[in-house]
């Protein structure tokens, strides 16, 4: 199974579009406090919408807690890394669990400096400081879910029907 994982999210609406993404995608959702924002934030219930009430989440008080219950293959996605996250392989047989920062800070060093050898990084222009951590989590889950043959998503629209624009 593929987990996403918030270390300290900071901002309400990047967690809301989080959410939505791991409910399309069939991935738990861990998120480790402190959090910036409360879960009734309406921001982040806006970026979710209905959603929300499909998402498989855990809630985490530190980064000890969430190792203590989470065992599998670690990939934490920092702008540190020397590795391109589409050079690593996420087809184990072991649960995958993507971990993303707080969308200032990132990653706690003191965690990545732990894990240095599970470290990934999105490629960017070198004048770019960050890139939206929604869109990070995005690319990180869909590159494993190519990865694996995309398994268990739906390759044809499913809502109207898979010739739905050929037939209108």
């Amino acid at each position: 199974m593929n987990h996403i994982v918030l270390v300290h999210p900071a901002i309400p609406q990047n967690t809301g579009n989080i959410m939505r993404t791991c409910v399309a995608t069939y991935t738990k959702l861990h998120i480790i406090k402190p959090m910036g924002f409360s879960l009734d934030d309406k921001h982040m219930k806006r970026a979710g919408l209905d959603y929300i009430k499909d998402l498989k989440m855990e809630i985490y008080e530190d980064w000890n807690d969430f190792v203590a219950k989470n065992q599998g293959q670690y990939h934490f996605f920092t702008r540190y890394s020397k590795l391109c996250y589409s050079d690593q392989s996420y087809t184990s047989d072991q649960d995958q669990y993507f971990i993303f920062g707080h969308e200032h800070d990132g990653i706690p060093h003191d965690i990545l400096k732990d894990h240095l050898d599970e470290c990934v990084r999105i490629p960017m222009d070198g004048n770019a400081r960050s890139l939206n951590l929604s869109n990070c989590v995005a690319i990180g889950i869909y590159e494993a879910l190519r990865q694996q043959d995309f398994n268990n998503l739906s390759k044809v629209e499913v809502q109207k029907g898979e010739d739905f624009i050929y037939n209108e």
